[in-house]
């Protein structure tokens, strides 16, 4: 009896994982990549597979319970012949390199993109992909140097990708193009990244009306460095709500319009880094009265009657 009970739920969870959405996320071992799965991991009938180079689980999630749900696989998308991207029904790519070689950013950023996408398999139903800001995107004539080129030149291939994998059906694509992403627990050069803390102070700060009026009114990069940037949880989490179909088609651009799709809390860096340091001041003043300055005074008088005893 026990063996037929359990032939019966081995059948149920076969079952279930078939009827599951599955999602392939190309990438996902990356700084976005990895906390798409994550959401995704945590939501009912989704099953997700991983793909990236290494396979690897990333060190900041290593012992999370999560991980035991999301299927690791080591695909290299520029040399391997026979890819095996799980048949999903939803692409999210996170793939991008960058550098200085404008071929290789071509290939990082566009051809891998291009073999993602087509290789996704015949039922697919929606495709996400995380691009660059198009106010990022325009900087690349006189304000970047020529190299940059290779890197617009893929990213503009990987949203043709992206949107020819669903039969040009715009409605079933989504296009997610932050400016500066932050994030996580430590900076970073290459690529450049700021963690969650100064991030989300510096996101606080430029999304005020001060600052978005000046930089309504700013050309280039000086434009986009006064735009603010937009955490990695809030990308993550537009990502992830598009391949399960809470997003319909379309294009989040920047940090307001990412936040907005996914109702992300207003960044609060800037007012808790005040706050720390008024507590601090305050502590401090407080010490003062009651600690310092009886100290002071009584250092004070005593050296005063050491003087006068002489």
């Amino acid at each position: 009896m026990w063996h037929r009970f359990a032939i019966v739920v081995a059948l149920c969870c076969f079952h279930s994982r078939i009827l599951a959405l599955q999602v392939t996320v190309v990438g996902g071992t990356g700084f976005v990549g990895s906390r798409v799965c994550k959401l995704l991991a945590d939501q009912d009938e989704v099953s997700v597979t991983s793909l990236s180079k290494t396979g690897r689980i990333p060190e900041w999630c290593k012992q999370d319970s999560w991980t035991q749900d999301v299927t690791w696989k080591a695909v290299d998308l520029l040399s391997s012949k026979d890819l095996d991207m799980g048949n999903p029904d939803v692409i999210v790519s996170c793939v991008g390199v960058v550098g200085t070689d404008p071929e290789e950013l071509k290939r990082g950023n566009g051809v891998a993109n291009e073999v993602a996408f087509t290789n996704a398999g015949s039922k697919l139903q929606r495709s996400v992909l995380i691009s660059v800001s198009e106010e990022v995107a325009a900087c690349q004539d006189n304000w970047l140097p020529e190299f940059f080129k290779g890197y617009f030149d893929g990213k503009k291939m990987a949203e043709r990708a992206a949107l020819d994998a669903v039969a040009g059906d715009a409605t079933k694509s989504v296009v997610i193009k932050p400016t500066f992403i932050y994030g996580g627990d430590s900076f970073g050069l290459l690529p450049p990244r700021v963690n969650y803390e100064y991030g989300s102070g510096v996101e606080e700060l430029l999304s005020t009306s001060v600052f978005k009026a000046l930089a309504d009114v700013t050309p280039g990069l000086i434009k986009v460095a006064l735009r603010p940037p937009v955490s990695v949880d809030s990308v993550a989490a537009a990502a992830a709500a598009a391949a399960i179909g809470d997003i319909s088609g379309g294009v989040l651009d920047g940090a307001a319009s990412i936040n907005a799709a996914t109702d992300q809390p207003a960044a609060k860096g800037l007012t808790e880094a005040l706050t720390w340091a008024k507590e601090k001041i305050l502590v401090a003043y407080d010490w003062a009265q009651k600690e310092g300055l009886p100290k002071a005074k009584e250092l004070v008088k005593g050296t005063m009657d050491k003087i006068e005893s002489k």
